[in-house]
């Protein structure tokens, strides 16, 4: 499906909210869009309690006028849905429909995803405000696309969830002595009798039933899916034409599969906002748009959100430098983006987001951050034409939602990251110049040369089979330590853990060692490793360096190397120190026309530089300034 529909070249734009303004500045901000290069807005996502004002009472004439400014004035619409934030008159009629925490306290009206994802008047009210926008919008000149909702991602533990649950896992398992054998109920005595004995896995008295948990992440996942489908349902019915999307979300506390959801979308939207106060912001970036092509299946996805002046670190807000909002949105175009948005239009006078950086500032048009964001518009208009072939790689990381859920338990035999894991490979593959693609564990892996699993805790059988057919028809594996420590459901793979597959690897792991903070365990010229360190019995394969350091491990293999079939297994049993990592890499001959600070992504007969250094860079004829970015034929 061509989307978005009516916009030709690459989409620029972001959050529009003119229900927040009075209607004399509506018409001042399609003139400032227009000078800005905007083709596509957001409208209408927090703006259910203007659209339905009191329950089945509808306020659609702002709504109207605003779609037709914008359309005179060559702009199209993402119009959404506004289901993520239900308006007051709801959440007191329906005190019930509003969410749970894990503690078990009710929320209250006051912010936004004040809502119980399970309950049935929220489902109710959910659709029938789509219906509405359907009748009235689905054939408007100005529609591009339909926003469904906003930032999945709100999970609830109320009783509406733990009903549904029980129906989700009765679904799954068929039988409670099934379900007993996969959460091992013979434990701590929670061998369930009833189904109504099942509760959502609030806060307890000490450590949680793992398994438990992370069937209630999935069951969340497809909760949230299935509020997502019944109003994709309505919208698709009003106009098949129409292309329909939400806009992913990242981070711990989002329960969402997004491999699974990713099929069920017109394209892949992706709000991106990096958390680092230094050079790694821009490696979240790249990490966010690898991760966000891999779930399209390799195709043109989008950037949908993006703040457009600061970086929002877990400190406070940071400032970008000149020309760092362009070079953030030039590294999603280059790995795929299909245009680069922002939340939000024009930056707020009050509210909680107040504060959040705008594409037109406080301060107005008159504004560095206004003529940065109007020179950017100028250039996607001229480069628009180079997007239109695919990145291509032959190297994947793994991506396993069930490792990144698993990981945050409190149960685990050491201290384990699972995102920074997955993040180191991916920065050092970048610092090297490779462009890697991510995939789920049970996905396709033929188009691939090279496949790391790193700490893929969570391996089930299916994905175990998968590898195992990867590397005995010629591909490599580089797994690191924890892939393939427990099942699906949980449980422990025996004799010696890798996810059943000892003989693939020619190895055992017998223990696990967990290691002091701050204190490295040295690799014989290989660099050291930190935190996390395994016992290996080699069972025919090659060593390919021993710790030089460490009571138990000292002399014992690290890092190893097995042929099976026609590729080979290599296992890393520790957790390696970046130098490390980039050995290794060296070592498998991976590397690419980048380096650090220096993106340079090949798509088709275009090259993409971005230069994210304080000094100019040539790469081939191309000399790019400090701080800049370039387009230029792949020769």
């Amino acid at each position: 499906m061509d989307w978005p529909k009516g916009v030709s070249g690459l989409s620029y734009g972001g959050d529009y909210n003119p229900e927040q303004w009075p209607e004399e500045v509506w018409d001042d901000d399609v003139m400032l869009m227009r000078e800005a290069g905007v083709n596509l807005v957001s409208v209408g996502v927090f703006s259910w309690a203007r659209l339905e004002p009191r329950e089945e009472e509808y306020d659609f004439g702002w709504l109207d006028t605003v779609l037709g400014k914008l359309y005179a004035g060559g702009i199209r619409v993402n119009l959404a849905t506004p289901t993520a934030s239900p308006p007051p008159w709801f959440t007191l009629k329906y005190p019930g429909a509003v969410g749970t925490r894990p503690d078990g306290t009710k929320q209250v009206h006051g912010s936004r995803d004040t809502y119980d994802i399970c309950a049935p008047a929220y489902r109710k009210a959910s659709v029938r405000i789509a219906e509405k926008l359907a009748e009235r919008y689905a054939n408007h000149p100005a529609l591009a696309m339909w926003h469904v909702h906003n930032e999945y991602g709100t999970a609830t533990y109320s009783v509406h969830a733990e009903k549904a649950f029980r129906a989700w896992l009765e679904e799954k398992y068929g039988t409670l002595d099934a379900l007993n054998a996969a959460w091992w109920g013979s434990f701590w005595s929670q061998h369930y009798s009833d189904w109504e004995q099942i509760l959502a896995p609030r806060a307890t008295q000490y450590l949680a039933n793992p398994a438990h948990e992370l069937d209630f992440k999935r069951f969340t996942s497809d909760a949230m899916l299935k509020h997502y489908i019944s109003q994709r349902k309505v919208l698709r019915a009003a106009n098949p034409e129409i292309p329909i999307t939400t806009n992913f979300v990242f981070g711990q506390w989002v329960p969402v599969d997004h491999w699974k959801w990713a099929g069920q979308v017109d394209l892949v939207a992706f709000d991106s906002y990096p958390s680092a106060p230094d050079e790694r912001a821009e490696q979240q970036s790249a990490f966010h748009a690898d991760l966000s092509r891999s779930w399209a299946g390799g195709k043109d996805w989008l950037l949908m959100e993006q703040a457009a002046a600061h970086i929002h670190s877990k400190d406070g807000s940071i400032a970008k430098s000149p020309g760092r909002m362009a070079r953030h949105s030039m590294i999603h175009i280059s790995r795929g983006s299909k245009g680069a948005m922002f939340f939000q239009w024009r930056a707020g006078r009050g509210g909680a987001e107040q504060w959040h950086s705008a594409m037109l500032p406080h301060a107005g048009k008159n504004t560095r951050m206004f003529r940065e964001v109007a020179a950017l518009g100028e250039s996607l208009r001229n480069i628009a034409h180079t997007t239109k072939h695919r990145v291509k790689t032959d190297v994947a990381i793994l991506w396993s939602p069930d490792s990144w859920w698993a990981t945050a338990n409190q149960h685990l035999p050491g201290p384990i990251d699972y995102l920074d894991n997955v993040s180191q490979i991916h920065r050092v593959l970048r610092d090297r110049g490779v462009v890697a693609d991510f995939v789920a564990p049970e996905g396709n892996l033929s188009k691939y040369k090279t496949v790391i699993a790193p700490t893929t805790y969570v391996l089930s059988r299916a994905a175990a089979e998968n590898l195992r057919w990867f590397t005995a028809g010629g591909g490599r594996l580089v797994a690191s330590y924890l892939t393939g420590a427990v099942d699906e459901h949980c449980q422990v793979w025996l004799e010696g853990y890798l996810g059943g597959m000892t003989d693939m690897f020619g190895i055992r792991v017998t223990e696990h060692l967990p290691q002091p903070a701050g204190e490295l365990r040295a690799l014989w010229n290989f660099g050291a490793a930190e935190r996390f360190c395994e016992l290996v019995e080699l069972r025919g394969a090659q060593c390919v360096t021993q710790y030089a350091t460490g009571d138990v491990i000292e002399n014992q293999p690290a890092v190893t190397v097995n042929p099976f079939g026609e590729g080979e297994a290599w296992y890393v049993s520790c957790k390696l120190v970046d130098e490390a990592w980039d050995r290794l890499f060296e070592e498998l001959g991976l590397s690419g026309p980048g380096r650090p600070g220096l993106d340079v992504i090949d798509r088709g007969q275009w090259r993409f530089i971005v230069n994210h250094n304080d000094k100019e860079e040539q790469v081939g004829r191309v000399i790019v300034p400090a701080g800049s970015w370039a387009v230029d034929r792949n020769l």
